[in-house]
């Protein structure tokens, strides 16, 4: 049985900064990858002057980042892509269901949420969608978010959700198209807290000031000891490791690709506790850190066990 992955994702540029080193691993192995995008990321935050007329028009911006993540895609050696709401049978579009800080790295739910926000809509309308490909594609490995989608966003907890839910249901139910189809393997993005810290500690050290130089001016640092956001777990919770070192020109040139919404790509070498940094449109520093890290979703038996085989720079933390 062929040895795919598939990946769920809320916008474009989750792929890459979530689970780009795995993707680019994966496909490189040779094995089939598919990535799934719940939303185009209508509402994010445009930066630069290049590109800021995008930011408030929905439609012109979705279509720009639908490009963006086409060519993310492609650095990363994915070819298999698509829109969950392109997979509903009926007349539906999934739109950004936007985001409000409730405090420094946890997002709630926005106040202006638009109608079709994918954050709003029935989880077994798109579950049923995600459950299909999954019966068509028949992967032996999903990923996505852990239940608080990182740091909280909507649009990321409903991506979770869905994918769950579609996992039950394609396990269970034959369709027209498919038969049922049990993922051995179900692994959620994390990372392991200390790692993170030691990382954040480094973005002040000399080695990241000299990759960014003048790009450096205007970009804050991160605060180490603050409550760290959800996709943060105790070091010892980490199941699964991926190597960046081997595939981090290809993310970084994803994350380059995602101009409208990752600045200050840059790779850093001398520096154990990272392999590069990049800002948000929130301008705070972040690391590139030396593994990809993930924690086997509840109740899934290790790839071991499950007869799956890791590509090679996809390895278990012993």
């Amino acid at each position: 049985m062929t040895e795919g992955l598939l990946a769920v994702h809320a916008h474009p540029d989750d792929e890459t900064l979530a689970t780009g080193a795995l993707l680019a691993t994966w496909a490189a192995s040779g094995r089939p990858v598919t990535v799934v995008t719940a939303t185009r990321g209508e509402r994010g935050e445009v930066i630069g002057r290049r590109w800021a007329h995008l930011e408030g028009d929905g439609p012109a911006l979705a279509e720009h980042r639908e490009d963006e993540l086409g060519g993310a895609l492609r650095a990363l050696g994915v070819h298999d892509s698509g829109f969950l709401d392109e997979a509903v049978t009926a007349d539906v579009r999934y739109e950004d269901s936007g985001m409000a800080w409730l405090a420094p790295g946890l997002a709630g739910a926005a106040a202006d949420a638009p109608p079709d926000a994918f954050a709003l809509t029935p989880p077994e309308e798109a579950a049923d969608a995600l459950a299909g490909l999954l019966r068509l594609r028949r992967p032996q490995v999903v990923v996505t978010y852990e239940p608080g989608g990182g740091y909280g966003h909507p649009d990321h907890v409903r991506a979770h959700e869905v994918t769950m839910l579609a996992l039950e249901l394609a396990a269970r139910q034959d369709d027209a198209h498919a038969p049922a189809h049990a993922v051995p393997v179900v692994l959620w993005s994390v990372a392991g807290v200390q790692a993170l810290r030691r990382a954040q500690r480094a973005l002040a050290g000399r080695a990241v000031r000299a990759a960014l130089g003048r790009a450096a001016a205007g970009l804050t640092l991160p605060d180490p000891t603050a409550e760290p956001p959800s996709v943060a777990v105790p070091d010892d919770e980490v199941d699964v490791v991926v190597d960046v070192a081997p595939v981090r020109d290809r993310v970084l040139a994803a994350l380059r690709a995602h101009a409208t919404q990752v600045q200050a790509v840059r790779p850093v070498d001398g520096e154990d506790a990272l392999l590069g940094c990049y800002a948000l449109s929130n301008a705070v520093l972040a690391p590139l850190l030396p593994v990809e890290a993930y924690r086997y979703a509840p109740g899934t038996p290790s790839a071991e066990d499950a007869g799956v085989t890791w590509p090679a720079g996809v390895r278990p933390v012993a």
